[in-house]
Protein backbone atom coordinates (compact mmCIF):
# COMPACT_ATOMS: atom_id res chain seq x y z
CA UNK A 1 0.00 0.00 0.00
CA UNK A 2 1.40 3.41 -0.98
CA UNK A 3 1.67 6.32 1.44
CA UNK A 4 -1.08 8.14 -0.49
CA UNK A 5 -3.43 5.16 -0.16
CA UNK A 6 -2.64 4.92 3.55
CA UNK A 7 -3.32 8.58 4.22
CA UNK A 8 -6.59 8.43 2.27
CA UNK A 9 -7.96 6.20 5.03
CA UNK A 10 -7.71 9.05 7.57
CA UNK A 11 -10.30 11.75 8.19
CA UNK A 12 -9.57 14.81 5.98
CA UNK A 13 -8.61 16.99 8.97
CA UNK A 14 -6.28 14.32 10.39
CA UNK A 15 -4.74 13.75 6.97
CA UNK A 16 -4.27 17.47 6.32
CA UNK A 17 -2.57 18.01 9.68
CA UNK A 18 -0.22 15.06 9.15
CA UNK A 19 0.76 16.04 5.60
CA UNK A 20 1.34 19.67 6.57
CA UNK A 21 3.42 18.65 9.61
CA UNK A 22 5.37 15.64 8.33
CA UNK A 23 4.79 15.34 4.60
CA UNK A 24 5.23 11.58 4.23
CA UNK A 25 4.79 8.69 6.68
CA UNK A 26 7.97 7.37 8.28
CA UNK A 27 8.87 3.65 7.94
CA UNK A 28 7.13 2.50 11.16
CA UNK A 29 4.03 4.44 10.13
CA UNK A 30 4.10 3.17 6.56
CA UNK A 31 4.56 -0.42 7.72
CA UNK A 32 2.47 -0.23 10.91
CA UNK A 33 -0.73 1.49 9.79
CA UNK A 34 -1.96 -1.31 7.48
CA UNK A 35 -1.83 -3.75 10.41
CA UNK A 36 -3.24 -1.31 12.97
CA UNK A 37 -6.04 -0.12 10.68
CA UNK A 38 -6.99 -3.78 10.07
CA UNK A 39 -7.51 -4.27 13.79
CA UNK A 40 -4.55 -6.63 14.28
CA UNK A 41 -2.49 -6.73 17.45
CA UNK A 42 0.79 -5.14 16.37
CA UNK A 43 4.36 -5.00 17.68
CA UNK A 44 6.52 -2.23 16.18
CA UNK A 45 10.30 -2.17 16.33
CA UNK A 46 11.73 1.17 15.18
CA UNK A 47 14.53 3.56 16.20
CA UNK A 48 13.92 6.34 18.72
CA UNK A 49 12.60 9.44 16.99
CA UNK A 50 11.26 7.58 13.95
CA UNK A 51 7.58 8.29 14.66
CA UNK A 52 6.53 4.90 16.03
CA UNK A 53 4.56 6.44 18.92
CA UNK A 54 2.54 8.55 16.49
CA UNK A 55 2.10 5.44 14.35
CA UNK A 56 0.38 3.83 17.34
CA UNK A 57 -1.65 6.86 18.39
CA UNK A 58 -2.83 8.49 15.17
CA UNK A 59 -5.04 5.70 13.87
CA UNK A 60 -6.70 5.40 17.28
CA UNK A 61 -7.26 9.16 17.44
CA UNK A 62 -8.69 9.07 13.92
CA UNK A 63 -11.00 6.16 14.79
CA UNK A 64 -12.32 7.82 17.95
CA UNK A 65 -12.85 11.11 16.10
CA UNK A 66 -14.89 9.40 13.37
CA UNK A 67 -16.89 7.46 15.96
CA UNK A 68 -17.78 10.69 17.76
CA UNK A 69 -18.91 12.22 14.47
CA UNK A 70 -21.23 9.28 13.81
CA UNK A 71 -22.73 8.69 17.26
CA UNK A 72 -22.91 9.86 20.84
CA UNK A 73 -20.32 7.76 22.64
CA UNK A 74 -20.72 6.90 26.30
CA UNK A 75 -18.07 8.42 28.60
CA UNK A 76 -14.94 6.33 28.98
CA UNK A 77 -11.34 5.74 27.98
CA UNK A 78 -10.89 4.67 24.35
CA UNK A 79 -7.08 4.68 24.05
CA UNK A 80 -4.95 3.45 26.94
CA UNK A 81 -1.20 4.17 26.83
CA UNK A 82 0.97 2.27 29.32
CA UNK A 83 4.65 2.97 29.91
CA UNK A 84 6.95 1.99 32.78
CA UNK A 85 8.52 5.47 32.75
CA UNK A 86 6.72 8.35 34.50
CA UNK A 87 8.87 10.94 32.73
CA UNK A 88 7.99 9.46 29.34
CA UNK A 89 4.30 9.55 30.24
CA UNK A 90 4.49 13.29 30.87
CA UNK A 91 6.38 13.82 27.60
CA UNK A 92 3.79 11.81 25.67
CA UNK A 93 0.99 13.88 27.16
CA UNK A 94 2.69 17.12 26.10
CA UNK A 95 3.49 15.75 22.65
CA UNK A 96 -0.11 14.63 22.16
CA UNK A 97 -1.30 18.21 22.48
CA UNK A 98 0.28 19.07 19.12
CA UNK A 99 -1.67 16.59 16.97
CA UNK A 100 -4.91 17.02 18.96
CA UNK A 101 -4.79 20.83 18.66
CA UNK A 102 -3.45 20.65 15.11
CA UNK A 103 -6.32 18.47 13.93
CA UNK A 104 -8.87 20.90 15.41
CA UNK A 105 -7.10 23.81 13.75
CA UNK A 106 -7.01 22.07 10.36
CA UNK A 107 -10.69 21.15 10.63
CA UNK A 108 -11.57 24.78 11.33
CA UNK A 109 -9.56 25.95 8.30
CA UNK A 110 -11.38 23.40 6.14
CA UNK A 111 -14.79 24.44 7.45
CA UNK A 112 -15.29 21.12 9.23
CA UNK A 113 -16.59 20.52 12.72
CA UNK A 114 -14.82 17.80 14.67
CA UNK A 115 -15.01 16.87 18.36
CA UNK A 116 -12.09 17.51 20.71
CA UNK A 117 -10.24 14.37 21.77
CA UNK A 118 -9.17 14.66 25.41
CA UNK A 119 -6.16 13.14 27.18
CA UNK A 120 -4.93 12.85 30.76
CA UNK A 121 -2.09 11.33 32.81
CA UNK A 122 -2.60 9.06 35.80
CA UNK A 123 0.47 8.09 37.84
CA UNK A 124 1.32 7.90 41.53
CA UNK A 125 2.01 11.65 41.42
CA UNK A 126 -1.46 12.59 40.17
CA UNK A 127 -3.31 14.71 42.74
CA UNK A 128 -6.52 13.48 44.34
CA UNK A 129 -8.51 16.30 42.77
CA UNK A 130 -7.37 15.29 39.28
CA UNK A 131 -8.13 11.65 39.99
CA UNK A 132 -11.66 12.54 41.08
CA UNK A 133 -12.15 14.75 38.02
CA UNK A 134 -10.98 11.86 35.82
CA UNK A 135 -13.69 9.62 37.26
CA UNK A 136 -16.38 12.24 36.60
CA UNK A 137 -15.15 13.02 33.09
CA UNK A 138 -12.98 10.19 31.73
CA UNK A 139 -10.51 11.26 29.01
CA UNK A 140 -10.54 9.67 25.57
CA UNK A 141 -6.82 8.94 25.97
CA UNK A 142 -5.39 7.86 29.33
CA UNK A 143 -1.62 7.74 29.88
CA UNK A 144 -0.48 5.67 32.84
CA UNK A 145 2.01 3.19 34.34
CA UNK A 146 1.54 -0.54 34.93
CA UNK A 147 1.19 0.00 38.68
CA UNK A 148 -1.39 2.78 38.36
CA UNK A 149 -3.35 0.71 35.86
CA UNK A 150 -3.50 -2.14 38.41
CA UNK A 151 -4.75 0.22 41.13
CA UNK A 152 -7.45 1.65 38.85
CA UNK A 153 -8.62 -1.80 37.76
CA UNK A 154 -8.89 -2.75 41.43
CA UNK A 155 -10.95 0.35 42.27
CA UNK A 156 -14.69 -0.23 41.96
CA UNK A 157 -15.26 3.30 40.69
CA UNK A 158 -12.19 3.75 38.48
CA UNK A 159 -12.45 0.49 36.56
CA UNK A 160 -15.81 1.51 35.08
CA UNK A 161 -14.08 3.92 32.70
CA UNK A 162 -12.12 1.05 31.10
CA UNK A 163 -15.17 -0.76 29.73
CA UNK A 164 -14.89 1.35 26.58
CA UNK A 165 -11.17 0.71 25.85
CA UNK A 166 -10.48 -0.05 22.19
CA UNK A 167 -6.69 0.40 21.96
CA UNK A 168 -3.92 -0.40 24.45
CA UNK A 169 -0.44 0.90 23.61
CA UNK A 170 2.44 -0.59 25.59
CA UNK A 171 5.56 1.52 25.14
CA UNK A 172 9.14 0.57 26.10
CA UNK A 173 7.92 -3.00 26.12
CA UNK A 174 11.49 -4.35 26.16
CA UNK A 175 12.04 -3.02 29.68
CA UNK A 176 9.16 -4.93 31.28
CA UNK A 177 8.64 -8.10 29.27
CA UNK A 178 11.22 -10.13 31.21
CA UNK A 179 10.64 -9.03 34.81
CA UNK A 180 8.02 -8.85 37.57
CA UNK A 181 6.57 -5.60 36.25
CA UNK A 182 5.86 -7.39 32.98
CA UNK A 183 4.09 -10.26 34.72
CA UNK A 184 2.09 -7.70 36.69
CA UNK A 185 1.12 -5.88 33.49
CA UNK A 186 0.16 -9.13 31.74
CA UNK A 187 -2.33 -9.88 34.52
CA UNK A 188 -3.74 -6.35 34.29
CA UNK A 189 -4.18 -6.65 30.52
CA UNK A 190 -6.12 -9.90 30.96
CA UNK A 191 -8.26 -8.31 33.67
CA UNK A 192 -8.89 -5.49 31.22
CA UNK A 193 -9.89 -8.02 28.55
CA UNK A 194 -12.50 -9.45 30.90
CA UNK A 195 -13.75 -5.97 31.79
CA UNK A 196 -13.87 -4.30 28.35
CA UNK A 197 -17.11 -4.49 26.40
CA UNK A 198 -15.19 -5.32 23.21
CA UNK A 199 -11.90 -6.96 22.26
CA UNK A 200 -9.31 -4.22 22.42
CA UNK A 201 -6.32 -3.95 20.10
CA UNK A 202 -2.82 -4.31 21.58
CA UNK A 203 0.07 -2.27 20.16
CA UNK A 204 3.61 -2.68 21.50
CA UNK A 205 6.48 -0.25 20.88
CA UNK A 206 10.22 -0.29 21.47
CA UNK A 207 13.52 0.59 19.82
CA UNK A 208 15.59 -2.20 21.38
CA UNK A 209 13.40 -5.29 21.70
CA UNK A 210 14.74 -8.79 20.99
CA UNK A 211 13.70 -11.48 20.18
CA UNK A 212 10.64 -10.08 18.44
CA UNK A 213 8.69 -13.34 18.37
CA UNK A 214 8.84 -13.79 22.16
CA UNK A 215 7.96 -10.18 22.87
CA UNK A 216 5.03 -10.44 20.45
CA UNK A 217 3.86 -13.49 22.41
CA UNK A 218 4.14 -11.51 25.65
CA UNK A 219 2.17 -8.60 24.16
CA UNK A 220 -0.62 -10.75 22.80
CA UNK A 221 -1.05 -13.01 25.78
CA UNK A 222 -3.49 -15.92 25.52
CA UNK A 223 -7.22 -16.26 25.07
CA UNK A 224 -9.46 -19.19 25.98
CA UNK A 225 -10.85 -21.04 22.97
CA UNK A 226 -12.69 -24.33 23.25
CA UNK A 227 -11.38 -24.74 26.77
CA UNK A 228 -7.77 -24.28 25.60
CA UNK A 229 -5.41 -21.33 25.99
CA UNK A 230 -4.31 -20.09 22.59
CA UNK A 231 -1.75 -17.38 21.80
CA UNK A 232 -3.28 -14.27 20.28
CA UNK A 233 -1.80 -13.49 16.89
CA UNK A 234 0.42 -10.40 16.84
CA UNK A 235 1.72 -8.86 13.61
CA UNK A 236 5.40 -7.90 13.88
CA UNK A 237 6.51 -4.70 12.15
CA UNK A 238 10.29 -4.58 11.97
CA UNK A 239 11.19 -1.04 10.95
CA UNK A 240 14.54 -1.17 12.70
CA UNK A 241 17.89 -0.72 11.05
CA UNK A 242 21.51 -0.23 11.81
CA UNK A 243 22.52 3.36 12.43
CA UNK A 244 25.22 4.70 10.15
CA UNK A 245 28.49 5.35 11.93
CA UNK A 246 31.52 7.35 10.87
CA UNK A 247 34.37 5.73 12.78
CA UNK A 248 37.93 6.97 12.52
CA UNK A 249 41.21 6.68 14.44
CA UNK A 250 43.30 9.87 14.68
CA UNK A 251 46.93 9.94 15.72
CA UNK A 252 47.81 13.29 17.35
CA UNK A 253 51.48 13.20 16.31
CA UNK A 254 53.45 11.49 13.57
CA UNK A 255 56.14 10.10 15.88
CA UNK A 256 55.66 9.49 19.59
CA UNK A 257 59.41 9.16 20.09
CA UNK A 258 59.93 12.72 18.88
CA UNK A 259 57.20 14.86 20.40
CA UNK A 260 57.06 18.53 19.37
CA UNK A 261 56.35 19.50 22.99
CA UNK A 262 56.94 18.01 26.44
CA UNK A 263 53.67 16.07 26.24
CA UNK A 264 51.38 14.64 23.58
CA UNK A 265 48.38 16.36 25.18
CA UNK A 266 48.65 19.75 23.42
CA UNK A 267 48.33 17.92 20.10
CA UNK A 268 45.38 15.91 21.42
CA UNK A 269 43.62 19.09 22.53
CA UNK A 270 44.13 20.57 19.04
CA UNK A 271 42.26 17.63 17.53
CA UNK A 272 39.54 17.74 20.20
CA UNK A 273 38.91 21.45 19.71
CA UNK A 274 38.69 21.05 15.93
CA UNK A 275 36.05 18.34 16.39
CA UNK A 276 34.17 20.33 19.02
CA UNK A 277 33.99 23.40 16.79
CA UNK A 278 32.76 21.30 13.87
CA UNK A 279 29.81 19.84 15.77
CA UNK A 280 26.89 21.05 17.90
CA UNK A 281 27.48 18.51 20.67
CA UNK A 282 30.49 16.36 21.55
CA UNK A 283 31.17 13.58 24.06
CA UNK A 284 34.70 12.77 25.20
CA UNK A 285 35.28 9.54 27.09
CA UNK A 286 38.18 9.35 29.54
CA UNK A 287 39.31 6.72 32.00
CA UNK A 288 38.63 8.23 35.43
CA UNK A 289 36.94 11.05 37.34
CA UNK A 290 40.13 13.06 37.88
CA UNK A 291 40.89 12.97 34.16
CA UNK A 292 37.36 14.08 33.24
CA UNK A 293 37.68 17.16 35.47
CA UNK A 294 41.18 18.02 34.24
CA UNK A 295 40.29 17.71 30.56
CA UNK A 296 37.13 19.79 31.07
CA UNK A 297 39.08 22.50 32.93
CA UNK A 298 41.78 22.71 30.27
CA UNK A 299 39.34 22.79 27.36
CA UNK A 300 37.39 25.58 29.08
CA UNK A 301 40.63 27.51 29.57
CA UNK A 302 41.61 27.17 25.92
CA UNK A 303 38.14 28.02 24.58
CA UNK A 304 37.59 31.06 26.79
CA UNK A 305 41.11 32.52 26.69
CA UNK A 306 42.35 31.38 23.34
CA UNK A 307 45.45 29.98 25.05
CA UNK A 308 46.40 26.79 23.29
CA UNK A 309 49.87 26.54 24.80
CA UNK A 310 51.18 23.52 26.77
CA UNK A 311 48.23 21.83 28.39
CA UNK A 312 49.47 19.53 31.13
CA UNK A 313 52.40 17.26 31.63
CA UNK A 314 52.29 13.72 30.30
CA UNK A 315 52.49 12.29 33.80
CA UNK A 316 49.09 13.83 34.65
CA UNK A 317 47.23 12.02 31.88
CA UNK A 318 47.28 8.48 30.59
CA UNK A 319 47.25 8.44 26.78
CA UNK A 320 44.54 5.83 26.43
CA UNK A 321 41.41 7.39 27.81
CA UNK A 322 37.99 6.05 28.11
CA UNK A 323 33.95 7.21 31.28
CA UNK A 324 32.09 10.37 30.34
CA UNK A 325 32.64 14.02 29.51
CA UNK A 326 29.78 15.83 27.77
CA UNK A 327 30.71 18.98 25.88
CA UNK A 328 28.60 21.90 24.76
CA UNK A 329 30.55 24.70 23.17
CA UNK A 330 30.25 27.94 21.22
CA UNK A 331 33.09 29.14 19.08
CA UNK A 332 32.24 32.82 19.43
CA UNK A 333 34.12 34.03 22.51
CA UNK A 334 32.08 37.24 22.74
CA UNK A 335 29.06 35.10 23.62
CA UNK A 336 31.02 33.59 26.49
CA UNK A 337 32.17 36.77 28.21
CA UNK A 338 30.31 35.75 31.35
CA UNK A 339 32.91 33.07 31.91
CA UNK A 340 30.39 30.25 31.65
CA UNK A 341 32.00 26.83 31.54
CA UNK A 342 31.23 25.38 28.12
CA UNK A 343 32.72 21.96 28.79
CA UNK A 344 31.19 20.10 31.70
CA UNK A 345 32.57 17.02 33.40
CA UNK A 346 30.27 14.14 34.25
CA UNK A 347 31.20 10.96 36.07
CA UNK A 348 28.65 8.45 37.24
Amino acid sequence: MTSHELLEQFHPAVRAWFVQTFGEPSPPQLQGWPSISSGEHTLILAPTGSGKTLAAFLWGINHVLEQRLQEDLSPGVRILYVSPLKALNNDIHRNLEEPLDGILHQAKKMGLTVPRITSAVRTGDTTQSKRSAMLRHPPDILITTPESLYIMLTSKQARKMFRTVQYVIVDEIHSICSNKRGVHLSLSLERLSALAEQDYQRIGLSATQRPLELIAQFLGGQSLRRKKLVDRHVTIVNAGGRKQMDLAVHCPVADFSNLPQASVWPAIFDILLAMIRAHATSLIFVNNRRLAERVAAKLNEIILTGDDGPAVSGKDFGLYAVPVLPLRTKENKEKNSSGEELVQAYHG
